[in-house]
């Protein structure tokens, strides 16, 4: 639905093969399922505040919309794994498969995907994310300098 901040990093919205996996959040409300990923490169045309904090790593949620026929096996994160997506039916609506060692998640979806809290941070030597993180959102930059808690519902749910 918003390619945009992905694609003013990038060029083009990236590959999700071979991102890393942090969170799932499901919520019944939609009902949807949100996707918390570390993309697979750094944007070669990364802010230069980015550059400058020495940042190297881009994170981001993926929202998928009217979920049904969720199934999931094995979530053992963080996971390094793909994101497939491909057209199911003929009500505008796509089957998502996500996997990798450690996970195994497929449901079917509304064919619209919302990317929201883009942020960059340092990854961790043990592969943490806990650190700082610079969000491109305005409204994520004032109100987080670092990922808020998993029951901030206002960050997984939105």
């Amino acid at each position: 639905m918003n390619p945009e901040p992905l694609r003013s990093l990038y060029g083009q919205v990236p590959d999700v093969i071979g991102v890393r996996i942090r969170s799932i959040h499901l919520n019944w409300r939609g009902p949807t399922v949100a996707l918390r990923v570390d993309l697979p490169s750094f944007p070669e045309s990364a802010p230069q505040e980015w550059t400058d904090a020495g940042l190297d790593t881009v994170q981001c949620q993926f929202q998928f919309l009217a979920v049904e026929g969720i199934s999931l096996a094995d979530w053992t994160p963080p996971v390094v794994g793909s994101v497939e997506m491909v057209p199911w039916g003929t009500e505008r609506r796509m089957r998502v498969s996500v996997g990798g060692r450690g996970l195994s998640l497929d449901f079917t979806c509304s064919e619209s995907v919302s990317v929201g809290h883009v942020s960059a941070f340092r990854i961790g030597e043990d592969g943490a994310d806990d650190g700082p993180h610079l969000f491109m959102s305005r409204v994520d930059a004032r109100r987080h300098n670092s990922l808020p808690g998993t029951a901030d519902r206002t960050f997984y749910e939105r």
